[in-house]
This record gives C-alpha cells, sequence and structure tokens, in this order.
C-alpha cells in the first residue's frame, strides 16, 4: 500500500486520528480535514497535509479533494468520518435535528463522492465510511443516527452496484462503543466482549476495508460492536 494517497474527514481526533496513525504508519499519502485546528498540528505530527473545513460544507470537501490531486496525482482512499447526531425521545426530535443529522451522517457521503468518483475511475479506489451498530441494530438511545445510517447503508449499495464496474469500493464501518467517549459499566455488561472498542481496533478495520486483502467486497456493512447484544 506505499505511497496509495488517502483522504480522512474528521480526523483531528477519535477513530479519524486513530485511521490517520494507522494509515500513515503504511507510508500512505494522507490529507486530512477536520473543523479542528488540531488537524493542523497533527498533520504535522505526521507529516501530511490537512485542511481546515466541515463535511458539511461542499465546497471544503471539493477543496480536499482537489489539495489531494494537486499534491499527489492521484486518489486511492476516502474515509468518511464524521462527529455525531443529536438525540432525544424519539418524537421530540425537532425537524431541525433530523435535518442535521441527514446532513451530517448521508449527505457528507453525498457530496464527497461527487467529487472522488471521476477521479477513481483510472485506478480504482476504496471508499469507507464510518457509520455506526445502529444502521443494523436501531436504538432508542440513537435515533437520529440509526435511521439515518440505516439511508447510507442503502447509499452505500446503490453506490457499489453503480460504480463496481470502475473497480471503486464502498463499504460502511459500524462501530459499537469506543473508547474515546465514556462508557459506562453497565453498557460493558450490554457486550459480549464485556468492554468498548479501542479507536486503533476500529482503525484496524478501517485498514483491511482499505487493502488489497478486502478487494472483493464492496457494498456491505462490517460491523464492529464486541457483539453488543443488548443495544438499549
Amino acid at each position: 500500500m506505499a505511497n496509495k494517497t488517502a483522504i480522512i474527514t474528521a480526523a483531528s481526533q477519535g477513530i479519524g486520528e486513530a485511521c490517520a496513525r494507522k494509515l500513515s504508519d503504511l507510508n500512505y499519502n494522507l490529507v486530512l480535514m477536520s473543523r479542528s485546528k488540531k488537524i493542523i498540528s497533527l498533520a504535522g505530527e505526521l507529516d501530511c497535509l490537512a485542511l481546515e473545513g466541515s463535511v458539511t460544507e461542499k465546497d471544503d470537501l471539493k477543496k480536499v479533494v482537489q489539495l489531494a490531486l494537486d499534491s499527489f496525482g492521484r486518489l486511492d482512499s476516502v474515509v468518511n468520518n464524521t462527529g455525531h447526531a443529536p438525540k432525544g425521545d424519539l418524537l421530540e426530535i425537532s425537524d431541525e435535528e433530523w435535518y442535521s443529522s441527514i446532513d451530517i451522517l448521508l449527505m457528507n457521503v453525498i457530496r464527497i463522492s461527487r467529487f472522488i468518483v471521476p477521479a477513481m475511475k483510472e485506478n480504482g479506489g476504496s471508499i469507507v465510511n464510518i457509520s455506526a451498530f445502529g444502521a443494523e441494530t436501531p436504538s432508542l438511545n440513537f435515533p437520529t443516527s440509526s435511521v439515518v445510517r440505516s439511508a447510507l447503508t442503502s447509499y452505500t449499495k446503490l453506490f457499489s452496484r453503480r460504480y463496481g464496474r470502475h473497480n471503486i469500493r464502498m463499504n460502511n464501518l459500524l462501530p459499537g462503543f469506543v473508547d474515546s467517549y465514556p462508557v459506562t459499566d453497565n453498557i460493558r455488561d450490554k457486550i459480549s466482549l464485556n468492554r468498548e472498542a479501542s479507536v486503533m481496533e476500529v482503525a484496524n478495520g478501517v485498514v483491511f476495508l482499505l487493502s488489497e486483502d478486502s478487494t472483493y467486497i464492496t457494498g456491505q456493512n462490517l460491523v464492529m460492536d464486541g457483539s453488543l447484544v443488548v443495544s438499549e
């Protein structure tokens, strides 16, 4: 995988940062994006490029793709990571909160796909969307995430059918609870492995889906939830 080029969004901390560190170790040319200024210092540490920008802004997504192409001449991989969607009681979530969830969890992938497909058509590529376990096991604790990420599953399947002929793959990685956020003992008791995942474990899943070991996998959800038998 040496000298392949990857974009990672929301990369300043948590899963995004772990993915950046793993791919840096594998000699990827990296272009990182985040709304946080911490992305600049992380890029300096990893000797890669960075752009301050938001996954909800079409122009920022266009800029990060163009930065990768201008700097390295190709684009092989994209990791679509995001922030978190609003939570609340199912019928008390406002229209604005639902629309916000769609914007940050679904439209980010749809928008960036318009820019990366032309760049990937020549050499192919792999796209990994960081989703969540709620896409397959909906949770009343995470209603907007569960609903919108289910829609992302459908989009990923359609995308894969449309662009598989160009050797462009898209898959979703569905973590459960991760150590970058507070996890209670009560939650751990509901996980078969009795612990949350480390962000590096999730990054390992991303690396697999980007790698030559997964070249016949596309349009799929890979669940990494430690066998979360009770979701709420």
